[in-house]
């Protein structure tokens, strides 16, 4: 994560034409507070930084957040389903990896990297003896920017509501949107 210096937050709240006043109005600060950390008087603390940055994202034109990314239609595994449904779902719908879910929670994951040094037997021993870690969840206004360093480290992002799966991200997703 890339983050900006005060000219960096300076210029850019100039160039999208917003006063001082304005930009702390949208991030929820006071006016003394943008002024001092624009002069460098300040270290502002991270969770100050990121709404500051989000609020100049919203001003340019709003910020892409998990549930405009998302795909609803999670395909995913149950983890007593047999390794061979897991593989026979990963080939028909052309994935190399998938999510276990339990009642609609995630309890982990399964890629054709875990299963490809199993032995024709193990095909009937279920998921859950062969599954991996869960892959990582969000909120639906998880902003593309903590989506994406989730991507940096791991296959796919689930977006979850109460616990429940309501969906599921990869760098396709971003990638398709950005272009």
């Amino acid at each position: 994560m890339n983050l900006p210096t005060p000219q960096d937050l300076r210029e850019r709240r100039i160039d999208l034409d917003l006063t001082q006043s304005a930009l702390a109005e949208q991030a929820g600060v006071s006016q003394p507070l943008i002024a001092r950390i624009e002069g460098g008087d300040v270290d502002p603390r991270l969770s100050t930084l990121r709404r500051i940055v989000e609020a100049l994202d919203e001003a340019e034109g709003g910020i892409v957040r998990a549930g405009d990314l998302m795909n609803t239609e999670v395909i995913h595994v149950e983890p007593d389903d047999a390794i061979r449904d897991a593989v026979a779902r990963m080939d028909e719908e052309a994935y190399s990896q998938l999510p276990v879910l339990q009642n609609g929670v995630p309890v982990g994951s399964i890629s054709q990297g875990d299963l490809v040094h199993l032995d024709a037997e193990a095909r009937d021993e279920p998921v859950v003896e062969h599954m991996a870690e869960s892959f990582p969840t969000v909120s639906r206004e998880a902003s593309l920017d903590e989506i994406g360093n989730l991507l940096d480290h791991y296959k796919a992002v689930m977006v979850t509501e109460a616990g429940e799966t309501v969906g599921i991200i990869t760098e396709a997703d971003i990638a398709a949107r950005l272009s």
